[in-house]
């Protein structure tokens, strides 16, 4: 537990509750939580399932046929990728489920995993749970955040037993086209190693883009699988709920692992996952959640610049990726301090990029998850700060 450090989301949760009791308003842009709750017809089905008598029973890890089928049916209707529900599919408690267990399931203690510098944080916490060596893979804006593949030595992928990448990226905001997957996979299958892409923000991409998957590849399924969740694309947060699919021996030895350890997601929420994605693929469908982050995104990021802050415009996801200006006497901040004193001074939260790893540091992640009124008064507070 001592490798794991404190989480960056309990210890910013402290610091939000000392400027609370000093009588700050907060402005709450940290943990990437939707504001938003699943549509009407997602309520209803969790509402009728949760009142079924037969529902109480333990559902099973693989998770019921009816949200497998369905969700194999929108992962062919969204990216033309065609799975076997019974074996290149398993329901998870959320993708983070997935990525804390993955590793274990896959891995002996002392094998290497490739991830991403800076990546969400559990990407590394269940490589220690797991006893396995990171080989963090640097994330720069000069290569748009995306990997330097060919930098990685030798020796490293041919220890490597899987490399994890997120695209659209959190918390860089980054995203990639086809033939970047193609790439990537090909490198890979040079040395044996999986590639494990986490696709949790596919649904909230900006500018007319459409995030493929990287099973849309041809041959991807024999060395390729990839994490997909509810909770943004569908406001499913609190439901948790979410799948891996692809290579089937990666698939079923993480629903092996689970087997042991829990019994699967609630049957009522797996119908209301159903009624999520069935309603995504039908004539009626609503927007898509990235249409509400676009708006936000364009009202804030303008916001921000007539304050004097200019931060690049993220091309998808919940957040921005924000490069830390200089002080008003040309010093510069950390992340961790600018984000303290922030919060401290103004009440609004945002997360500091060094919480995200060591190519963190000098950015600040924003979660776009208030209205957009409430995003330019966090863009007139940080003003305020910045001018201080």
């Amino acid at each position: 537990m001592s490798q794991l450090g404190s989480s960056i989301f309990a210890e910013v949760a402290e610091w939000r509750k000392e400027a609370a009791g000093k009588g700050r308003n907060i402005i709450n842009l940290g943990i990437g939580s939707p504001d938003k709750p699943p549509t009407e017809a997602v309520r209803k089905a969790l509402s009728e399932a949760a009142l079924r008598t037969d529902i109480y029973a333990y559902p099973g890890t693989h998770g019921s046929r009816s949200f497998r089928e369905q969700a194999a049916a929108w992962m062919e209707h969204r990216f033309g990728v065609k799975l076997d529900p019974d074996h290149e599919l398993v329901s998870l408690m959320g993708s983070q489920d997935g990525l804390s267990h993955l590793a274990m399931s896959l891995c002996n203690p002392g094998d290497v995993v490739i991830v991403p510098n800076p990546g969400y944080p559990i990407y590394t916490a269940a490589l220690a749970l797991a006893g396995v060596e990171p080989y963090l893979l640097p994330l720069k804006e000069e290569n748009h955040f995306l990997p330097d593949l060919d930098s990685v030595p030798v020796e490293v992928w041919e220890r490597a037993k899987f490399i994890l990448l997120n695209y659209p990226g959190n918390p860089v905001s980054a995203i990639v086209d086809l033939a970047f997957f193609e790439r990537l996979l090909a490198k890979a299958k040079q040395y044996g190693v999986l590639v494990v892409h986490d696709a949790a923000y596919s649904e909230m991409a900006f500018d007319g883009h459409e995030p493929p998957s990287i099973l849309a590849v041809p041959g991807a399924l024999d060395g390729a699988v990839e994490f997909h969740s509810l909770s943004k694309s569908f406001n499913m947060a609190g439901c948790r709920i979410g799948f891996l699919a692809g290579n089937r021996e990666a698939v079923g030895a993480l629903r092996e692992l689970k087997e042991n350890i829990d019994y699967g997601v609630f049957g009522a929420v797996q119908e209301a996952g159903v009624a999520a994605l069935q309603e995504a693929m039908s004539a009626s469908a609503p927007p898509k959640a990235g249409v509400l982050y676009e708006q936000r995104r364009n009202s804030f990021i303008e916001a921000l610049a007539a304050e004097g802050w200019a931060v690049e415009k993220p091309k998808a996801t919940m957040f921005a990726w924000a490069k830390l200006p200089e002080r008003s006497d040309g010093t510069t901040w950390t992340s961790r301090e600018f984000a303290r004193g922030l919060l401290d001074q103004t009440g609004v939260v945002v997360i500091p990029g060094e919480a995200f790893g060591s190519e963190g540091e000098g950015y600040v992640r924003i979660a776009l998850v208030e209205d957009e009124a409430r995003l330019r008064e966090a863009a007139r507070r940080i003003g305020e700060y910045l001018k201080s």
